[in-house]
């Protein structure tokens, strides 16, 4: 009988965890390359499952694929390991069980780590290997991003007519990471030819049960579960499961209630887990028919209304300007709001505060944001990146900044830890600048990044980097077009050193609709340019100005004058092309952008009288 015609007529009990039940015996390198070097440990652990009563075994390959092979430079070992794997899954299930291939998800929770081609192409190889073997079904599962799974189920439709297993993962109960209810996700994954949609990993029985209570029994597919043993503990260095089995025993008849046809484990979980479903449901008819619970619709209120004009509209109406600040290295804060009040008195829109510049660490600039805006009166701009925090943080931080009332962000990457002062510290980058861009544009929906009501829409205005200092403006124009798709309402530039480069970057931007911010930043001497010039990433300077600074090397009066007049000769020519101007100051010399900034908006006041005696003659 085949797998389909007996999960048609009874409920099927699948195995349970390899990786985790590996990794509890100490062993912590590449679980699939296990096959090759320890084949009769992987074939014990197959038989372990089948001997608790699993009727369908998983093949020891969630990771076998080109792409993850390569972190153990395996990737040339796809073909050996996935043979391997599905000869001892055979040789342990006998005729006692079926053997499925499994193919695990890719792109986790950070979407971006791999393209949708990148995948395709590790899929289908490993995909092959598998059918080479004859397995009798395919096992997908663990994937967080539904584009992804409907990507490799539709080749995997296309290559075969075995029976199809399609698995999402969830961090909330009932929804999926882009905010799809489960039940729209498994219509889809039907549609294109799944025979049994489900969940696995993640969550335990608890939670796994309660999505399922709004899952409507699918048309012409089966439904699968494989929840967690429980949430992991952290002791000594090392993660572990909880999780009775009677425990599981008792959540068996609940699974079987909300029409589970097959039901397994998935991390954390043993034998003895399996054993207690298997007994709990041994005999058991499953169900035809199941009163579905309806989802509760929480509307999300916008009570944190802006009381002001984004930048974005500020900069697209006239001429502004921003100043960067960075917050001070040291504890003392004098200067810093020193500088900050004398900005304010020259009209300044926005005063920008750099995340932990260069990798270097700094008073947190939210800290000193919220009293800016509370003390100084003037609207701060938090830069954000993705080098010091991970997710849970990124998220934390965001939520404190609405709470906070600190609604102007500037969402970049950030340097890599190892130019700064701790070298050894670890960057995190658990996301990219546009994944950040779309983070915080989801607070702006009252949706976390996993798709989780906030319970109120954030009101955040996002800038994004765009650096022309590179070889081919029109591929960071592609990336800033990429940005804008992914929620990014204007742009702040690296500092530029040259007209024609000004001119460069408004001929490669001017059909785009988001405003631009161009970067300026005085020079205060040779060695601050050729510093900048020969070690700053993303910042060139002519050799015509490098030159002008050498030639006042050793008087440091002339040397910051020369930069005030080169800033200033480049502010008359952005300011032909640009509404926006942001001016970056140099080691917390506020005395030279308050008088760029003064100078700045003098020449907005000509040109604005200028363009009204223009239009006066015509």
């Amino acid at each position: 009988m085949s797998f389909l015609e007996k999960l048609n007529q009874q409920i099927l009990i699948g195995d349970g965890a390899m990786g985790t039940l590996l990794y509890s015996y100490g062993t912590g390198s590449c679980y699939e390359e296990l096959n090759l070097s320890h084949p009769e440990e992987i074939r014990s652990i197959h038989e372990a499952y089948i001997e608790a009563g699993s009727d369908l075994l998983q093949t020891n390959t969630y990771a076998a694929n080109y792409l993850k092979l390569g972190r153990y430079g395996l990737e040339e070992s796809v073909k050996e390991i996935n043979s391997a794997a599905v000869k001892l899954a055979k040789k342990a299930a006998k005729s006692r069980g079926y053997v499925v291939g499994t193919m695990g998800g890719i792109r986790s929770i950070t979407p971006m780590a791999f393209s949708l081609d990148e995948i395709k192409r590790s899929f289908r190889e490993q995909l092959y290997c598998l059918l080479l073997e004859g397995v009798d079904g395919i096992l997908l599962e663990t994937f967080y991003d539904l584009e992804e799974l409907e990507a490799v189920l539709t080749i995997a439709r296309k290559e075969t007519t075995l029976p199809i297993i399609a698995q999402v993962s969830i961090q909330e109960p009932g929804i999926l990471q882009n905010r799809l209810t489960l039940n729209e996700a498994f219509d889809r994954l039907e549609s294109l030819g799944a025979d049994v949609v489900g969940l696995n990993c993640r969550l335990g029985p608890h939670h796994m049960i309660k999505s399922f209570e709004e899952v409507k029994l699918p048309k012409k597919a089966f439904l699968s579960a494989y929840p967690n043993a429980s949430l992991p503990a952290y002791t000594d260095g090392k993660f572990h499961y909880g999780g009775e089995a009677e425990y599981f025993r008792k959540s068996a008849i609940a699974f079987r209630q909300e029409g589970i046809r097959l039901l397994g484990g998935c991390c954390g979980t043993t034998p003895e887990h399996i054993r207690a479903f298997a007994e709990a449901l041994k005999g058991a008819a499953p169900i035809t028919e199941k009163v579905v619970k309806e989802r509760h619709i929480v509307s999300v209120k916008n009570s944190n209304v802006r009381d002001d004009t984004p930048l974005q509209q500020i900069v697209k109406e006239r001429p502004s300007v921003i100043v960067e600040l960075d917050p001070p290295r040291k504890l003392n804060t004098e200067k810093f709001f020193q500088g900050a009040r004398e900005l304010k008195k020259e009209g300044i829109d926005a005063i920008t505060l750099a995340d932990n510049s260069l990798a270097s660490p700094r008073i947190e600039n939210s800290a000193l944001g919220y009293l800016t805006k509370t003390q100084v009166g003037l609207r701060p701009l938090i830069h954000i990146t993705c080098r010091d925090r991970n997710i849970i943080g990124l998220q934390s931080h965001l939520m404190g900044l609405h709470t906070l009332g600190l609604n102007d962000v500037l969402a970049i990457t950030g340097d890599p830890a190892r130019v700064g002062d701790f070298p050894g510290a670890s960057s995190v980058y658990d996301v990219s600048s546009f994944e950040l861009i779309q983070m915080i544009k989801q607070f702006n929906e009252g949706l976390s990044f996993s798709g989780k009501d906030l319970g109120q829409k954030a009101v955040f205005s996002v800038a994004a980097a765009f650096n022309p200092n590179v070889r081919s403006v029109e591929k960071a124009v592609e990336r800033m077009e990429k940005k804008i798709k992914y929620g990014a309402d204007y742009f702040i530039t690296q500092p530029v050193y040259s007209e024609e480069k000004l001119m460069e970057v408004y001929k490669a931007t001017k059909h785009l609709k988001a405003p631009i911010y161009i970067g300026l930043m005085p020079l205060t001497s040779s060695k601050n340019a050729e510093f900048l010039h020969n070690e700053v990433p993303g910042i060139k300077i002519a050799q015509s100005i490098r030159d002008t600074m050498a030639s006042l090397q050793g008087d440091p009066i002339r040397s910051a004058q020369e930069g005030l007049a080169i800033t200033k000769s480049l502010i008359d020519a952005a300011a032909e092309l640009f509404n926006g101007i942001y001016l970056i100051t140099p080691f917390l010399r506020y005395e030279m952008t308050v008088e760029l900034a003064r100078y700045t908006n003098k020449h907005s006041k000509r040109q604005g009288r200028m363009k009204n005696v223009e239009s006066v003659i015509n």
